[in-house]
């Protein structure tokens, strides 16, 4: 089944993998919205793809993620098929002994809240419909609090699966899906935020953006009966233990 006739809406779709998940739905026919906080990068994605619709909002800020499902559901004549929550950051100074109360604040706002006022907002345009699909990118950091992420981000990464995992239970019989995915080291610009941003020869070995395009494609191809409640996708070179 293609994607024909389904709106879906992207958040955190201006950059990386939001991008890449956006320009994968729109090439399978659905209406595609993209929303984050910088309108020329969502204009740089919709240039990329005919129909595709941009939106401003910053997760973190519960009135501009409400004005933006308010948006939504103008355009999408009040119904949603497809939510992704893709908006997530890190900071540079990560680890226990140098992470600040404000960064830790900031971090999870974004990854962890931001996913929940997105849902909270989001959901009302699926359950009157009894289906709809809901795909939150989280990270391998959300199953292994590896010092890599850091502290925040591996809390908010673990925050943002629970939340997941129950909103799921509490809706299924609203006919709603909610999927967790949980990618590795994927070239994106949160690499640039790192201590020591890899360089191109590390980059060359992780995965791209359309790997997880391709991945959100898939699942939101299924029929909706069909549930996948998690998916890890990494490269294969990183560990995972």
């Amino acid at each position: 089944m293609n994607l024909a006739g389904q709106n879906a809406l992207v958040v955190g779709g201006g950059t990386g993998m939001g991008e890449a998940i956006a320009l994968g739905l729109a090439a399978e026919g659905a209406k595609v919205a993209v929303a984050g906080r910088r309108q020329e990068k969502l204009d740089a994605v919709a240039a990329q793809a005919e129909g595709i619709l941009t939106q401003t909002a910053d997760v973190g800020n519960r009135d501009s993620v409400a004005t933006l499902f308010e948006w939504a559901a103008k355009t999408f004549d009040d119904r949603l098929d497809l939510l992704v929550n893709c908006a997530g950051i890190n900071v540079p100074k990560r680890s226990m002994s140098e992470l600040s109360p404000e960064d830790w604040d900031k971090v999870m706002n974004i990854n962890a809240t931001g996913a929940f006022n997105c849902m909270h907002y989001g959901l009302p345009l699926m359950r009157p419909h009894k289906n709809g699909l809901v795909i939150n990118i989280s990270s391998t950091s959300g199953k292994r609090a590896a010092p890599l992420g850091g502290v925040s981000y591996n809390a908010s990464k673990f925050a943002m699966a629970a939340l997941g995992t129950s909103a799921s239970e509490d809706e299924r019989e609203n006919g709603i899906r909610v999927t967790t995915i949980f990618p590795g080291e994927v070239n994106t610009p949160i690499l640039d935020d790192r201590p020591v941003p890899p360089g191109p020869e590390h980059r060359a070995k992780i995965l791209k953006s359309k790997d997880i395009g391709d991945i959100v494609v898939a699942i939101a191809k299924l029929p909706a009966l069909a549930h996948v409640p998690e998916l890890v996708i990494k490269p294969i070179g990183q560990s995972y233990i």
